[in-house]
């Protein structure tokens, strides 16, 4: 008969012994090592490699040890394990059953992030491989570990925030001192001077030159980037390859007409150190006149104006022909595009034609056109211009005299002035209203008000800033048309592609068969197609 009597047996823990499989062997314990710095100066390499040197020597004087490897990483942030390559591989091989033990020299020299600490320590646990940091003298597999772990990375984190926060203010002390920073390995056309301020390197110089040059000449962006990859010009990396980013970037940044916009960017979150554009969300400051330019003023304004003026005609521009986006429909306003007929016969031609011919209800009455339409009617417009040309320079220049912004210009000062006023007094009406206790409603209110009066007069600033600029720019075009005419000769005897590019802004197809050629001078002559 079974005794029914209540029992208690203790089941002891199972505990592996350091023995192998047949037990009848000690295995030793496989010990390794992790060792980062933070940055590439000269004295933190040495601390480095004194890292290295010292676990090697540590870990193979013990008899009870196995050496695995002293795993490292250089110049690598601590703040996430990412891009950690040794780190990583570390770890790996930790999960595979390699590694028993891993020394490092503290919770900081591991990882700075709490997350990434304690999801790691926890993953190696499971594993039964122990972490030992020296320094706060903590072993993971003891039972206190995973609390004092929290404590200490959680103490770590805190230390990064203040590392970063004071990185911050530091960067924001030197450009509001306006001091600037330029990325000199990737940026053309400077290097760094022995007063720390850019200085102009004139090979480079000459290539940025270029790009503005080939650009307002009419060449595409995309035409540009394949000249200079044709040339072997080096990109401002060093590779052979130009982009369409590289050479956008150069003709927008305004730096090479010798200012410069700091804070462009921010650091988001100083633990994944996630960068964003900065949009508004933090100050930023606009220096004037901060270092040598390479391009002149007028000439960057032009290029921007350029800019605008073709971004609806990106699509047409593609077309490696002088007359792509240049010609525009008289009843529609739509680009005419090149189409090809009869391509797989002796009679294949090309023509262009209003894109939008066909698009709408009523079709377009403007006629198809032969590039050898086009091209002698040019001949004949320009040639109009030359036959009075001294005299035509003479009017222009008169006409350039009288024609400035300096009205615009005034009328801009103040509506900027009252522009800033009225953000100013937002952000002190803001501040009263967090020391002072108001009426929540009638605070709501006003505030609306002002922000409402703000956002009227934000696009009256953007269109009167727009205007002056576009007056700017035809005022250079202006110039570089007549500079363009001095050196003509007086008649014209073929189509010349160059000259086209440099005088022609556009030309209207109207239904009756004439082409109005509009210069970049402004100037309008009107030609028929002879038959």
């Amino acid at each position: 008969m079974r005794d029914t009597t209540r029992k208690m047996n203790i089941i002891q823990p199972h505990v592996d012994l350091p023995f192998s499989s047949s037990g009848s062997e000690y295995r030793k314990k496989r010990v390794a090592a992790y060792a980062r710095v933070s940055t590439d100066s000269d004295e933190q390499l040495s601390s480095y490699e004194a890292q290295v040197d010292f676990y090697t020597r540590h870990i193979s004087s013990h008899l009870e040890w196995e050496f695995v490897d002293v795993y490292t990483d250089e110049g690598i942030s601590g703040t996430n394990t990412k891009k950690r390559d040794g780190f990583n591989r570390m770890i790996t091989d930790a999960l595979d059953g390699k590694i028993d033990l891993i020394l490092t020299k503290s919770i900081s020299r591991f990882a700075r992030n709490t997350v990434d600490t304690l999801t790691t320590v926890r993953r190696l646990k499971e594993k039964d491989v122990e972490v030992h940091f020296e320094k706060e003298n903590i072993y993971t597999l003891d039972t206190k570990g995973e609390v004092l772990i929290t404590i200490m990375s959680s103490l770590a984190q805190e230390e990064s925030r203040s590392i970063s926060e004071n990185v911050t203010w530091g960067k924001k002390k030197s450009m509001a001192d306006g001091k600037i920073a330029l990325p000199y390995k990737n940026f053309l056309g400077y290097k760094k001077g022995q007063d720390g301020l850019p200085q102009i390197v004139e090979a480079e110089a000459d290539i940025v030159w270029q790009i503005y040059r080939l650009y307002l000449d009419g060449n595409t962006i995309r035409n540009i980037v394949r000249y200079l990859t044709a040339q072997g010009i080096p990109t401002p990396g060093g590779k052979k390859q130009w982009s369409v980013s590289t050479v956008t970037s150069i003709l927008t940044n305004e730096k090479y007409k010798g200012d410069a916009r700091l804070q462009k960017t921010y650091t988001a979150d100083f633990l994944s150190k996630r960068i964003e554009q900065n949009k508004g969300e933090i100050q930023q400051y606009y220096i004037e006149n901060s270092h040598p330019a390479i391009i002149d003023q007028e000439t960057f304004d032009l290029v921007q104006s350029e800019i605008q003026k073709r971004r609806p005609n990106r699509r047409q521009l593609n077309n490696n022909s002088p007359f792509a986006a240049k010609l525009i429909c008289g009843e529609c306003g739509g680009c005419y595009g090149s189409k090809v007929w009869h391509s797989n016969s002796k009679y294949r031609n090309r023509i262009w034609r209003c894109n939008r011919k066909y698009a709408n209800s009523q079709v377009c009455l403007t006629p198809n056109l032969r590039e050898d339409e086009i091209k002698p009617a040019f001949v004949q417009a320009i040639n109009q211009i030359l036959g009075d040309k001294e005299q035509y320079i003479t009017r222009v220049e008169q006409q350039l005299l009288l024609d400035d912004t300096a009205e615009l210009e005034k009328v801009l000062e103040k509506l900027q002035a009252e522009h800033d006023t009225l953000i100013s007094q937002i952000q002190h009406y803001i501040g009263a209203n967090k020391r002072e206790i108001r009426d929540q409603q009638k605070h709501i209110d006003h505030y609306r008000a002002m922000d409402e009066e703000l956002k009227k007069l934000e696009p009256q600033v953007n269109q009167l800033k727009d205007k002056i600029l576009e007056k700017i720019a035809q005022k250079e075009k202006t110039r570089r048309f007549l500079d363009e005419l001095r050196q003509m000769d007086d008649l014209v005897i073929e189509f010349d592609e160059n000259l086209w590019y440099a005088t022609i802004e556009l030309v209207t197809v109207h239904s009756d068969k004439t082409l109005g050629f509009r210069f970049k001078d402004e100037t309008r002559i009107t030609k028929a197609i002879k038959n």
